[in-house]
């Protein structure tokens, strides 16, 4: 369990660096969403 929380924190802690305003974290998630619903919809 401890591996999985540590790359959870790396993780967010890389995405907070690579964005240096709140809409810019906004516009990162929103387009993980949008590739994981993609994706989604074309393994249907």
């Amino acid at each position: 369990m401890r591996p999985i929380i540590a790359i959870t924190f790396l993780a967010a802690t890389l995405l907070l660096a690579a964005c240096n305003t709140v809409e810019g974290a906004g516009k990162d998630v929103s387009s993980v969403g949008h590739t994981v619903s993609d994706t989604a919809h074309d393994a249907k």
